[in-house]
């Protein structure tokens, strides 16, 4: 045991280094003291999961187990065992990129529709090899290292079965204290989220994680499950999600169009003209959108502005029915048989024609499920393009994810053209994802020259979406659209204000209307989130029928130079985060643990837990929010009127 201790010891050394731009900025000796006492308790209970059947068999007081074939028989179940559980801590370090956390079981079903995946996890150990040269070593470790008994010494006499019976009695007692991570009478087993004891930010958590222990404390969880925090007319008071009285103003257009384009890893990082302060200073920094960079001057967008998930499947709830991620992706639980409207599903009620496009396959991540379950009339996957005679077919498709981004939105607009206006449409774009690859014709002309390989994916993506306005702008339905443009979630970064724990979120929202009704602003006080889009898209179309949403509307954001509605949450490794005003708040589920002023101090360095009146106002509504969000979960109201 004491080996396996060592070789998942260096498996989160692994995890650690491959992640170092995440971590080590921040660490300190004292961090580092901390990380390491949690470890050691999340891996005494992951390692004695993993070896309750072998520490069984070693302890059973029978003298026909004192044989050599039957001790061959254990190393090998040690061995294999634990080699299983280094392999998911060393392809997390990977996926930990993608995620910011450990995986959990939940991952299964995440990918249970894509046929790629042995693809990706080739790739994977190509690009990676020398993680697999790790693991190897460490399953060496584990079988040169692993010591047989001397079967020899052993009389079987009465002494024999008293030691033997007295070692299981005293294992059993001390395996249950190792499993539940604390000795104490009365306290629940440890779970993921008592991982954050151990570090100052959420995202350090998954260094004293292991992934075995995050995977097993996963199965069989119900991930909804409604606290107590206060009455549920206190709750109501405080919070609600149901927008009863929507308005119809001078910023009201009836009868637009509305075309939402959900751009694949699109952070805010990539974009030039919302980095005026990065490297330097105004104009120093490019980003690698110059397209998008042009639409800014055009269009309404925020200097604070966040996504609700780190996945894909996290963002379709988001923007399209105001669902933010709460601990685990809506997809991935038995919430998503729930009764729940969307954008699709109010418009189309109101007469407009509805269609989701991904470049995917039909299945991929479960998105044509749920754009079906939210009202979509019609779905254009990879089975649609492929059957078009216009393009290439599977020529096109990137070998991994789905068909490339400047073919399928061409594709896109010819499933547009034959829409009946009004019409609502909402492409996911795909290209700009790992593995980082662009079309070979781009591919001496494309280079990740940040350094970071997304970041030739990202300007191929701004080509396309230059392309596709392009030849919209010649549509007779274009100046009566209105266009949203948004990331699904961020990827990888280069500079420390976006490795934060509020940084991993923060993504641009973008609203254009070729016909300026929208007047071009960069609003640099409001807090915007996905979950704001659809309740302001119905403000602009001037729907004034009750609808649900956890997310504002931001025309209503402002009265004057004061801010009103305006705030913004995330979930990470246990925490909740909620933005308000120039303040972040990270709670455990039942008490602060972090207060940040992210607008003057963006690296969230000062935590000013307990010294701000704002924080019980903070904790009172994002207590109110969180109890909305899981009692209307686990009883399938998430419509009005429920």
């Amino acid at each position: 045991m004491a080996v396996a201790y060592l070789v998942f010891m260096l498996s989160r050394v692994a995890f650690f280094m491959e992640n170092w731009s995440t971590f080590a900025p921040y660490m300190s000796w004292s961090l580092l003291w901390s990380m390491m006492r949690g470890a050691l308790v999340f891996d005494t209970s992951a390692l004695l999961y993993i070896n309750a059947l072998y520490l069984v068999l070693m302890l059973l007081p029978l003298h026909l187990k004192e044989r050599a074939g039957f001790h061959k028989g254990l190393k090998w179940l040690f061995v294999v065992t634990n080699a299983v559980g280094l392999a998911m801590n060393l392809m997390d370090a990977v996926y930990f990129q993608y995620t910011g956390r450990r995986s959990t079981v939940t991952v299964f079903t995440e990918f249970a529709n894509e046929g790629n995946i042995t693809s990706i996890i080739l790739t994977e150990f190509l690009r990676h090899w020398y993680l697999v040269l790790a693991f190897l070593a460490l399953v060496f470790i584990l079988w040169r290292c692993y010591m047989k008994p001397r079967l020899e010494v052993y009389r079987f006499g009465h002494h024999y079965y008293i030691s033997q019976i007295i070692a299981l009695v005293v294992m059993i007692p001390l395996a249950i204290v190792g499993i539940r991570g604390s000795v104490t009478a009365g306290t629940r087993p440890i779970t993921i989220s008592n991982a954050n004891q151990f570090v100052n930010r959420p995202v350090e958590a998954s260094v004293v994680l292991n992934t075995p222990f995050s995977m097993i404390r996963s199965i069989g969880k119900k991930a909804f499950v409604t606290p107590d925090y206060m009455s549920r007319e206190q709750m109501e008071a405080i919070y609600t999600p149901v927008h009863a009285h929507p308005v119809a103003d001078q910023l009201s257009y009836p009868g637009k169009n509305v075309v939402i384009l959900i751009v694949e890893s699109m952070g805010k990082e990539y974009i030039g003209g919302l980095n005026p302060d990065l490297e330097g200073g105004p104009g120093n920094y490019k980003g690698y959108m110059p397209f998008i960079d042009s639409l800014l001057t055009q269009s309404m967008s925020f200097e604070y502005s966040f996504a609700n998930g780190r996945i894909s499947m996290d963002a379709m709830p988001s923007i399209l029915s105001g669902l933010p991620m709460m601990v685990e992706s809506i997809f991935l639980t038995p919430a998503s048989l729930n009764d729940v409207d969307g954008i699709s599903s109010i418009l189309a009620r109101e007469g407009y024609s509805t269609a989701f496009f991904h470049g995917g396959h039909n299945i991929s991540m479960g998105f044509s499920a749920y754009a079906h379950s939210i009202g979509y009339q019609r779905y254009y996957g990879l089975d649609e393009y492929c059957q078009s005679p216009k393009y290439g077919g599977m020529d096109d498709f990137d070998g991994k994810w789905a068909i490339w981004d400047e073919p399928f939105l061409q594709f896109t607009l010819d499933g547009i053209e034959q829409m009946k206006q009004p019409f609502l449409a909402t492409v996911f774009t795909a290209s700009s994802h790992h593995p980082y690859n662009v079309p070979e014709q781009y591919r001496d002309s494309l280079v990740d020259e940040g350094g970071q390989p997304i970041h030739k994916c990202i300007r191929y993506t701004d080509m396309a979406l230059r392309r596709f306005f392009e030849r919209a702008s010649h549509e007779p339905w274009y100046k009566n659209t209105i266009f949203v443009l948004v990331a699904d979630h961020t990827n990888q970064t280069s500079h420390d204000v976006y490795k934060t724990d509020l940084g991993l979120y923060s993504i641009p929202i973008i609203f254009f209307t070729p016909d300026g009704s929208l007047q071009p602003r960069h609003d640099e006080a409001a807090i915007a989130q996905q979950t704001d889009i659809t309740p302001t898209l119905l403000h602009l179309l001037g729907y004034t029928k009750p609808y649900l949403a956890f997310g504002e509307d931001l025309l209503l954001a402002h009265d004057g130079d004061e801010v009103l509605q305006s705030w913004a949450f995330n979930y990470n490794a246990g925490i909740y985060q909620l933005v308000r005003g120039d303040l972040l708040l990270q709670f455990d589920g039942s008490r602060t643990t972090a207060v940040y002023r992210f607008k003057t101090d963006p690296l969230l360095k000062e935590n000013l837990v307990g010294k701000l009146p704002e924080q019980q106002e903070m904790e009172l509504f994002l207590k109110a929010l969180i109890q909305q969000y899981m009692s209307r979960m686990n009883e399938n109201r998430l419509q009005p009127g429920k």
